[in-house]
């Protein structure tokens, strides 16, 4: 089958490229504004990357044209279509499916699929129980929405029969406007935290908790879901109804609890110690997303000691606080972190690896629909607090992001355009600083002019 992807280099569908590559389909695919590390995995594959989406393509005939959910039936001020090789296919009738549908169908049929759901923490997670099972010798399949270290790729088949997948709440494509993890008909599902996002499709939190049950109900009786005692919001999920087996992590009362520092901790379950997790990793919220992992692994057969011991071994994922060099002291990092939550915590997992007295420089953009349209411009100041600079780039919102960062004082700068920031970050930077760049996109390639320049 020759299928053409449109939006081929968003995380989720980049990963069915490689998929449906490595099942021996033909694969071409057409976006705009690609960039690392997407971008790398699909050339090193040898698919064929087309800019834009001019309706010329359709002289390409593919069997399936799979649509993402950047493609809508948007037109430009002058009246022309966006998409163009959209309207061509519904115009001559072409067969198009979604990229959720055509994995479900072409993929996940008939396999053991554990899915991993949340705000955060789902590649993280979806990586971290990839591994697990994989050094459990089950050889899994999975899709993450990033490059895991330990495996290089963000996408596989594999040759067992569990296929491990990062399910996300966004939507599934203009004309499938359910979220995509409803597709997916997982056996066991991590929830692992749940707060409001994608104010673009969702009108507010109880919004997207109705999806997150729309999950629920898809898993079956003999099914596991994983959850996070700490989220009140998924509480609420639950409260909806639940058919499935039910195993908590989190709180103090959940069923599988951490105790110690979130780099070296014992694991318990149901109050005894099954485990103790030694690794690289630092943070609260790696140490909740490793119990999550662990609890799933079980459902399938992998203890939780085995479990841990794949743990000690786990590299994390490119763009999670991934270090892009070194140079007069000054440390460079490079995260995906967009939300403010994932901000706070993100930075927070940077400080308690430095220690109190190594200046913290946060270098962010608001990229993501949500925060581009100011919902949660008030929480910044609150998810920068442990930083001991920040720095705003502000180019394209519509919102007063010096307004929104005013409490901070002399601790932000705003800076328009990427030259600005980098001069700000350049004028304020010592040796032993770590400067932290977020954002969900490529961000101008600041980690590397930023090293260049230094």
């Amino acid at each position: 089958m020759h299928i053409h992807i449109l939006g081929i280099c968003g995380s989720f569908m980049g990963g069915l490229a490689a998929l449906a590559r490595e099942a021996g389909h033909q694969v071409t695919g057409c976006d705009t504004g690609v960039y690392p590390p997407m971008s790398d995995q699909l050339r090193a594959l040898g698919i064929d990357l087309i800019e834009g989406f001019d309706a010329d393509q359709m002289s390409l005939k593919p069997d399936m044209y799979v649509i993402g959910n950047v493609v809508s039936r948007a037109h430009l001020k002058d009246g022309s279509a966006k998409f163009p090789l959209m309207e061509a296919i519904l115009d001559e009738g072409s067969p198009f499916t979604s990229g959720p549908q055509w994995l479900a169908e072409n993929v996940l049929h008939g396999r053991h699929v554990l899915a991993v759901a949340g705000t955060h923490g789902k590649t993280t997670t979806t990586s971290m129980l990839s591994w697990i099972l994989e050094q459990a010798g089950l050889q899994p399949g999975f899709l993450v929405g990033g490059v895991p270290l330990n495996f290089g790729v963000s996408a596989r088949l594999g040759s067992g029969k569990y296929f491990v997948i990062e399910a996300d709440e966004f939507d599934t494509a203009f004309f499938d406007k359910r979220s995509k993890f409803v597709h997916y008909r997982p056996r066991t599902v991590i929830l692992n935290n749940l707060e409001f996002d994608h104010a673009d499709i969702f009108d507010d939190l109880a919004a997207i908790e109705r999806q997150f049950h729309h999950l629920v109900r898809t898993v079956p009786s003999k099914g596991r879901l994983v959850v996070n005692g700490l989220e009140e919001s998924l509480t609420r999920v639950l409260a909806q109804g639940c058919w499935s087996e039910l195993r908590t992590f989190g709180s103090a009362v959940s069923d599988f609890v951490a105790e110690g520092d979130p780099s070296d901790f014992k694991v318990f379950y149901a109050g005894q110690v099954v485990a103790k997790v030694r690794w690289k990793i630092g943070g609260v919220h790696n140490q909740l997303n490793a119990l999550a992992a662990i609890a799933a692994a079980e459902h399938v057969g992998v203890s939780p000691t085995l479990a841990a011991q794949a743990l000690t071994s786990f590299e994390n994922v490119k763009r999670r606080m991934e270090v892009r060099g070194s140079v007069n002291g000054i440390t460079v990092y490079d995260d995906f972190a967009h939300h403010p939550t994932a901000i706070r915590t993100t930075v927070n997992g940077l400080r308690r690896q430095i220690g109190p007295h190594a200046r913290i420089l946060a270098v962010f953009e608001p990229r993501s629909n949500t925060m581009k349209l100011g919902t949660m411009k008030s929480q910044l100041p609150w998810s920068l607090e442990e930083t001991d600079l920040a720095f705003c780039h502000a180019g394209g919102l519509d919102w007063d992001a010096a307004a929104a960062l005013k409490s901070m004082g002399a601790r932000v700068k705003v800076g328009a355009n990427m030259d600005e920031v980098i001069a700000q970050v350049l004028a304020q930077v010592r040796p032993g600083d770590h400067v932290l760049c977020m954002s969900n996109g490529g961000f101008g390639g600041i980690h590397e002019r930023l090293l260049t320049t230094l």
